[in-house]
């Protein structure tokens, strides 16, 4: 576990790395980025292996019950904890310690949510986590807690990420089959609109009217960011206010991330040499790296989270 700069967390926790791409959100992947340098490091667990190799970490499991202070924890920013490759029953033992460490509150973000719903809806898969929290309990000496579960904690929320409306329409539904007591999107990198009316009970009654709320929305969260890195796409920000107007409507927690390493509004006074345009999407764009590009969106941060349950 280590400090994150994502700003949305406060700290990482990888129990399992390596991973396999799955749609075009995955074409510029941050952690294979990372994982070209950690590979070359004979100190650490990336040493001579390639980024599909996905392995498990048992050494790194107990970590969330040495720390006391309450954090805010993404479990496996290096790879994706419903991986195929995943036991199911090192799930098992991570959510078993998720509920035992219950001063923190998880993260945990897929783009394979047909196997979350699967496994966090199946009895089995419940028991085997009961099972490991008795084994941890006594191994560590922990007192009992008042109750071990049940399903779902209160402390773990799910996620799913989305690029695009096929994405979303694909992830979200099978998200909503996973008991949750918090589902989230992250919509990192955005790759086009997305309309999430379904999911948040809101509509427009004619075309370019405003969103207007029906029913109680079944997402608590949207993260929305751009691309960073050397391949990075632009994002138009008009998907950005979009999913904003969208969350305020239906009383969802809203979370700007980044512009990523575009901007559509140049930076006054930065000059224009060796700073790559584009024209996309019918707008123009500037690169000028994610520090710069920065993260308001029309004028201020958006930094909306879902209460932290106690």
């Amino acid at each position: 576990m280590s400090k994150s700069k994502i700003e949305w967390t406060d700290a990482v926790w990888n129990l399992t790395t390596g991973c396999s791409k799955v749609s075009a959100g995955c074409a510029h992947c941050y952690a294979e980025r990372e994982w070209r340098r950690l590979a070359g490091n004979p100190m650490t667990a990336y040493y001579g292996r390639k980024f599909n190799d996905v392995a498990c970490h048992p050494e790194r499991l107990y970590q969330p019950l040495r720390w006391k202070k309450p954090r805010k924890i993404f479990v496996n920013s290096m790879s994706d904890l419903f991986h195929d490759d995943v036991p199911e029953k090192f799930i098992a033992k991570v959510f078993a310690i998720m509920d035992l460490a219950r001063q923190h509150t998880y993260m945990v973000l897929t783009k394979r949510p047909e196997r979350a719903a699967k496994l966090l809806s199946d009895e089995d898969f419940q028991f085997h986590v009961g099972w490991f929290q008795s084994q941890a309990i006594r191994e560590f000496g922990l007192p009992e807690p008042e109750e071990i579960g049940p399903f779902p904690f209160k402390n773990v929320w799910i996620g799913v990420s989305v690029e695009n409306q096929a994405t979303a329409d694909e992830r979200i539904p099978l998200l909503l089959q996973a008991p949750a007591k918090v589902r989230f999107i992250s919509a990192e990198p955005l790759l086009g609109p997305v309309d999430l009316s379904p999911w948040l009970g809101i509509s427009r009654y004619e075309e370019g009217a405003a969103w207007a709320r029906d029913t109680g929305s079944d997402l608590d969260w949207v993260i929305a960011g751009g691309e960073s890195g050397p391949n990075a796409r632009p994002m138009h920000p008009d998907w950005v206010r979009s999913l904003r107007d969208q969350c305020q409507t239906a009383g969802t927690k809203f979370f700007f991330k980044q512009w990523g390493e575009w901007t559509s509004q140049f930076p006054q006074g930065l000059s224009l040499a060796h700073r790559a345009e584009a024209y996309r999407h019918g707008q123009s764009f500037y690169r000028v790296g994610k520090k710069i590009a920065g993260r308001e969106l029309d004028g201020r941060t958006w930094d909306e989270l879902p209460e932290v349950q106690p």
